[in-house]
């Protein structure tokens, strides 16, 4: 066999990027996934956090109580009214990478942004990127194209105008391909903003955003939109320090439900931050009540709040979603554990609440445990290996391995064929149902235990005890488009939300789309998610084209199957606007209350003969 002859490995082969050209090369490094503008966590909004936090920093610095932000067409603006970027470094301030002042801690002392990196990374990755700096009726003015510079100006200003910077940018089509902007993911990040800066006021479009009371109107906006309301057992604890602020109560559902930021950055992992608050309220807990309460009969039904300033913090990965600074975690526990208990003394009506919440999870759980070994017992009659799912060799636990791990929830047999033949053994398991599950709406959590598919399906992804115990990166539901389809996955998502809240709110639970209509003709054939996309088709593969419907995913061969849970997997997340939304949501379409769902339904329903 002849030996492959590789290319010379010189001089020549080693090359020196610029730093936004490595920016648009290695994307992914800067700003995580790209995506379309179809899920929060898409680069387009960390593009516009980026240009934000700058803004932020000069908001906790002292300078500009005001932020306006406008998004319109797909072009985003942002002034502010801090200090404005020195004249003389405008450009290399937003070109250059490890240039700026957030080095300096006498300029910029509890840093939200990149550290001389967000701003670049935006620029670079624009087709069109234009900042003006104003300082004492002076202005320096720069526009780029895809990071390079395309002019600069600078000068007197002729009318008054307030310091500060403005910067506009469009994301880079070629990068992003044709994304949107989801005004409601963007409203959320502002509302974020206002709670996490009290004092400080962000206009989006027009509408303004101002928080007085910080996380504690976080909490009551997940909650209810009142410190009183249904969910909560007892009205929010609140404390703020000079390095910490957090807020929390408990509601009767199941589970535990963080919010975490540091520097204003949502943590979306936790980190140490997260983990010392938690320990901080078991011991006031504790200490007040000098009972050795079990931490999970005190968590158990919590919601909360926790944000911390640092100097320097230290973050596993360049977006930030887990804090590492180890050294920070006493100070954090002592506080909130004398916060937690100073609290409790000062309202001891919200105390005998939290203790009756206590006891009564203490009940649950020692019912728990009896009903746990039953199911165990059974359990291991049937076999050790868990039954219906097809495992991968990866799991979240194997560090990157693990990054791209998802399991896929499926009904029946013919469409886990598919599957099963398509899929990628490293990184994509299979669990498969029977049928439709059982409604779980209402339901104590020890039902759980008395349904062997629910129970089997719980085991494999690792959720029994703690979510900590997840073995899948994204949990994806993939049934048929149609009727029975979309029932079993309403099943599945009240699952998920009348237990495992977490996962729902942690973004790891997404809808696979698959296609509806296969467009084959001659020379091509074309994949339709839609019946636009299937007209369009039609048009463009030209007359004599076959159309095939798909009724379910068993229809689509194992061959075809392939490209759909592939590199391109459309996947739609499952997000909750709030938490106070689930409890009238799950009881209007799940609950018993027949008559009204029935007058709903008869009322908006569409014909579409």
């Amino acid at each position: 066999m002849k030996e492959k002859k590789s290319a010379a490995y010189d001089e020549s082969k080693i090359q020196t990027l610029s730093s936004l050209e490595h920016i648009r090369l290695r994307t992914g490094m800067y700003i995580g996934r790209l995506g379309d503008g179809s899920s929060p966590d898409d680069g387009i909004y960390i593009l516009l956090k980026e240009v934000i936090d700058n803004a932020v920093d000069e908001f906790i610095m002292g300078s500009g109580k005001a932020i306006g932000v406008e998004i319109k067409d797909g072009m985003v603006t942002v002034r502010d009214y801090g200090r404005g970027i020195p004249l003389g470094k405008l450009v290399e301030c937003v070109s250059v990478i490890n240039t700026g002042a957030k080095y300096n801690d006498d300029v910029f002392q509890f840093s939200v942004g990149l550290n001389g990196v967000g701003t670049k990374a935006v620029n670079a990755l624009s087709s069109y990127f234009r900042v003006v700096s104003i300082r004492d009726g002076k202005f320096a003015e720069a526009v780029f194209e895809r990071g390079n510079l395309i002019k600069q100006r600078a000068g007197k200003l002729k009318d008054t105008q307030k310091n500060g910077v403005l910067v506009e940018f469009r994301p880079d089509e070629k990068i992003f391909g044709a994304y949107q902007f989801n005004m409601e993911f963007a409203e959320k990040r502002i509302k974020s903003y206002a709670w996490l800066n009290t004092g400080l006021t962000l206009i989006l479009n027009g509408k303004k955003y101002i928080s007085s009371r910080g996380l504690f109107d976080l909490l009551c906006e997940e909650t209810g939109g009142s410190e009183n309301a249904s969910p909560c057992l007892y009205p929010i604890a609140y404390y703020k320090g000079e390095r910490i602020e957090f807020a929390f109560t408990h509601t009767n559902n199941y589970g535990e439900v963080y919010f975490s930021f540091v520097n204003g950055q949502y943590t979306s992992d936790g980190g140490t931050h997260l983990s010392a608050f938690k320990e901080g309220l078991l011991k006031g807990v504790q200490a007040y009540f000098k009972k050795d309460y079990k931490s999970e009969d005190i968590r158990e039904g919590t919601i909360a709040a926790v944000s911390i300033k640092l100097k320097n913090p230290i973050f596993e990965s360049q977006t930030k979603n887990k804090l590492g600074n180890s050294d920070i975690r006493s100070w954090i526990v002592q506080e909130c554990k004398d916060a937690v208990e100073d609290w409790l003394h000062k309202n001891t009506e919200a105390a005998k609440k939290l203790e009756g919440k206590i006891l009564a999870n203490e009940s649950l759980r020692t019912e728990l445990n009896s009903v746990k070994k039953e199911a165990r017992e059974a359990a291991k009659k049937i076999a050790i290996k868990i039954p219906k799912l097809k495992d991968c060799k990866y799991h979240l636990e194997d560090g990157n391995n693990g990054v791209e791990t998802t399991i896929f929830i499926t009904e029946g047999d013919s469409a886990t064929g598919s599957m099963v033949y398509s899929r990628n053994v490293m990184t994509q398991a299979i669990f498969s149902l029977r049928g439709k599950p059982e409604n779980m709406y209402a339901k104590k959590r020890t039902s759980i235990y008395k349904n062997d598919e629910l129970y089997n399906m719980m085991m494999a992804l690792g959720i029994e005890n703690t979510l900590d115990g997840l073995r899948y990166a994204r949990i994806v539901i993939a049934t048929d488009a149609d009727f029975d389809g979309f029932h079993i996955r309403n099943l599945l998502l009240t699952f998920f939300l009348s237990y495992f809240e977490e996962l729902v709110t942690a973004g790891k639970v997404y809808i696979l789309e698959t296609p509806l209509f296969r467009v084959r003709g001659k020379k091509e054939t074309r994949y339709c998610y839609t019946e636009k996309e299937r007209d369009e088709a039609v048009k463009s593969v030209g007359g004599g084209s076959e159309i095939t419907r798909f009724k379910g995913l068993g229809e689509i061969s194992p061959k075809e199957f392939g490209q759909f849970i592939g590199g391109d997997m459309r996947l739609v997340p499952v997000a909750v606007d709030t938490l106070k939304k689930v409890p009238q949501v799950l009881n209007f379409y799940m609950g018993k209350n027949t008559p009204e769902r029935r007058e709903y339904i008869m009322k908006n329903l569409v014909n579409t003969d």
